[in-house]
């Protein structure tokens, strides 16, 4: 029997999903589906009676309605056999409270047919389904209504939190936001309509799995549909939130090492922790393990852990090209490298860990290129702690823990550890040891104002014990009193002045530890006291300038007197600790000028001021006797220059003037644009210690989504190329790949680097861009 209801081509009727099934006989009515919170739009609406068969043609619209809060599905239960026949309005007009209802699922079509006994739809023509977090579209499919499960042709999936983008020939939905693809792709960015993916990874079979994972099988990844790279099995993050899976390999090919894969592998531990692990492959070298631990429980609590191992099989006497052209000298086959940071509140206590111990000076210089390497994690632990590790060509390793509380009334306490990890693998004896620990040292600071006296002065003072040990040499603990007063004298109402005096008493319990300097030696003393003052001006003016936004540079002078005497009446030698075994007598006065320039204008409407330069010049005259043939101090002499905002120069040299001339020059600028461009330059010279070396780098962006990179560091004393790194990077808006040349003495290492949009990225701190 064929009953057609015809509805009107101009305006198109709600006509409720429950009315169909209320007309039909019970026994075809009685279907498993429950269909009371279906709603049915359409032009054109056709019943049939065998099979019992609703038909839908013309915009269709087939809308999900879910209780909204917990609601209850209804507030009157359903007649036995049967889903409830009445529309909602209904319930209200028998008087029972009406249902709170949402849209939880959309579904769109050209032709809809909906086998009522079996409870399966069948879509045709422009199918699009929209699951809030999900849209499905295709050229046909059909769904079970009461599993929650369909089969679509030609499909494709938008996963919107992530921009996750899968397609395929056949897509199964296999649960409420669970999928499989047969013959597919995905690609995690926005895609417009029938835009080709700048890349994608096209697999044989995917499954996408809500809460988990997108396990790609026979997968290649593709670059414009041209295939680059090819692996067995993969897995995607395709969760709305962070999870563990496999992140983007690199890849690398070395003189050295041969070819090189890293698999990173992220494991999300806890919303406030993760753990990556960092396998990479080296053909000449063998695997090696890498992990970087990482936690956030607040602002001022953080931490970082990274560690890296490899059983080096170059590191090895018969290898004589390798120590030869790299100019190695460890002998160590185990190589590694452990560092990490952490800041930590524990209750009215400020701490921070710095951890850096490593098998080898080589291997920092060795192994620099990869997410693991020594510029890559300076600059990661930079930008999240604000403090780095010693340069990589400090052989001196430095471990430390620090615990800092303050009071209200000016006092505070600092307790530290330190241990010293030297891997210069220089031999050590007892008269010729190594650096010190510190296990431990505590300082209590503090200054407070002398209020019997007017208020004027302040009371400072420094109190510290300190336990050196050595494996090796002399060791000891240390007792260091420093008691001083600070008073401000009012010459006049232009001139400021200062002066701060005191005491400094250190006592050393020794221990020898066989170092033959100190072994009929117990204890030690040093008395000394301290006195230094100055007395300057400060004058200031503003001119009207026209410098972009700014009207007014503002220009202070300071130049001043200061005088320095140290007194140290009993000489002895002491233990040598650190700086403060070191100190010597002083009588000198010392003439500065010191220049300070700044910028002055509005901005959008709002006033603002920054710095815009500085100049400073100083010189002493020593008065102790033995200087009388060359009383004059080095001139010291710093400039610096803020062109802009986002440019910083500056200069600094020392100039002896008794037959050095200038032996220090330094020079640093950092320059950076509001589109991405950076370059920066360290150069140092210091000929009483033998240093001349230079240090820049340079990233620039070019036309055609282009950016090149280029840094040096080069040893100029000795004529030999430290590192020298060339990059050319093609940025595209949600991908980008990175050609590198990484060149150091004996090696040259080309490494390709894709970066993806949310693939790679994992959330927390430190996280690089494209």
């Amino acid at each position: 029997m064929h009953l057609p209801i015809v509805l009107s081509p101009i305006v198109t009727f709600v006509f409720p999903f429950l009315l169909a099934l209320f007309l039909l006989p019970i026994q075809a009515a009685a279907v498993s589906v429950d269909a009371r919170h279906w709603e049915l739009n359409a032009d054109k609406l056709t019943r049939l009676e065998d099979p019992p068969t609703l038909i839908a043609e013309g915009n269709v619209v087939l809308e999900k309605k879910e209780p909204v809060d917990g609601a209850s599905a209804s507030s009157h239960p359903a007649k036995e056999g049967r889903p409830e026949a009445s529309a909602p309005d209904s319930a209200a007009a028998a008087g029972r409270p009406a249902t709170n209802l949402k849209t939880a699922t959309t579904i769109k079509a050209d032709r809809a047919s909906y086998d009522l006994t079996r409870g399966i739809l069948t879509l045709k023509g422009k199918l699009l389904i929209d699951i809030g977090p999900d849209q499905l579209t295709a050229d046909a499919g059909t769904i079970d209504l009461e599993k929650n499960t369909g089969s679509f042709d030609n499909a494709t999936v938008v996963r919107q939190d992530k921009q996750l983008h899968f397609e395929g020939k056949l897509i199964e939905k296999t649960g409420s936001l669970t999928y499989h693809i047969e013959d597919g792709w995905v690609v995690t960015c926005k895609l417009e309509p029938g835009q080709v993916p700048p890349w994608s990874f096209a697999a044989a079979d995917v499954d996408l799995t809500d809460g988990g994972y997108a396990v790609l099988t026979h997968t290649t990844f593709r670059i414009k549909d041209i295939p680059v790279l090819y692996s067995p099995i993969m897995v995607l993050p395709a969760k709305r939130k962070r999870q563990t899976g496999m992140l983007f390999p690199s890849f690398s090919l070395s003189d050295r090492d041969g070819f090189g894969l890293e698999t990173p592998f992220f494991i999300d531990i806890s919303p406030s922790a993760d753990l990556t692990l960092y396998p990479r492959y080296l053909a000449n070298r063998g695997l090696m393990a890498g992990a970087e631990f990482r936690y956030v429980l607040d602002d001022n609590s953080k931490g970082m852990l990274m560690g890296n191992f490899l059983a080096d099989r170059l590191s090895d006497p018969s290898e004589v090209d390798y120590y030869r052209d790299g100019q190695f000298t460890h002998t160590n086959s185990d190589r590694y490298w452990i560092r990490g940071k952490a800041d930590q509140d524990i209750g009215s206590w400020t701490t921070r860990l710095d951890l850096d111990v490593a098998s080898d000076l080589d291997y920092l210089r060795e192994f620099n290129v990869g997410s693991t390497g020594f510029d890559v994690t300076q600059e990661k632990f930079t930008g999240v702690f604000g403090r780095g590790f010693n340069d990589k060509t400090n052989q001196f390793r430095e471990n430390t823990f620090s615990a800092l509380r303050s009071w209200d009334y000016g006092g505070s306490l600092l307790a530290e550890a330190s241990a010293i990890n030297d891997i210069s693998e220089q031999i050590y004896t007892a008269d010729n040891p190594s650096r010190a620990w510190t296990l431990p040292s505590l300082t209590y600071s503090g200054l407070v104002p002398i209020a019997f006296l007017g208020g004027g002065p302040d009371f400072q003072w420094d109190a510290n014990y300190s336990n050196f040990w050595r494996d090796k040499g002399v060791g000891g603990q240390r007792f260091d009193l420093m008691p001083m007063i600070t008073t401000g004298i009012p010459l006049s109402p232009y001139l400021e002045a200062n002066v701060t005096g005191g005491i400094r008493n250190t006592s050393y319990l020794i221990d020898d530890n066989g170092a033959s300097e100190w072994q009929d030696k117990d204890t030690e003393n040093r008395f000394l006291s301290h006195l230094e003052g100055e007395v300057g001006t400060t004058l200031m003016r503003d001119f009207s300038v026209n410098f972009g936004e700014a009207n007014t540079l503002s220009h202070t002078v300071r130049p001043f007197v200061s005088y320095v005497h140290t007194s140290i009446p009993d000489r002895d030698p002491l233990p040598q600790f650190d700086e403060v075994d070191d100190l010597e007598e002083e009588n000198a006065v010392y003439l500065g000028f010191n220049n300070f320039f700044s910028l002055a204008g509005t901005r959008n409407g709002r006033d603002f001021d920054r710095d815009f330069g500085f100049f400073k010049v100083k010189q002493g005259y020593d008065l102790r006797s033995e200087k009388s043939n060359t009383p004059l101090t080095p001139l010291i002499v710093e400039t610096g220059l803020y062109p802009t905002e986002r440019m910083r120069l500056k200069y600094t040299t020392n100039v002896d003037f008794y037959g050095d001339g200038a032996f220090l020059h330094s020079v640093e600028a950092d320059c950076f644009t509001s589109r991405g461009d950076r370059f920066s330059l360290d150069y140092r010279f210091n000929e009483l210690e033998d240093v001349n070396s230079v240090r820049g780098s340079l990233w620039y962006l070019l036309p055609y989504n282009l950016a090149a990179g280029y840094s040096l560091e080069r040893a100029i004393e000795q004529d030999e190329t430290i590192e020298e790194i060339v990059r050319l990077r093609f940025i595209q808006p949600c991908w980008s790949v990175e050609l590198s040349a990484n060149s150091t003495p004996g090696d040259q290492t080309f490494m390709i680097t894709f970066r993806l949009a949310n693939i790679g990225n994992p959330l927390g701190f430190g996280v690089p861009g494209l």
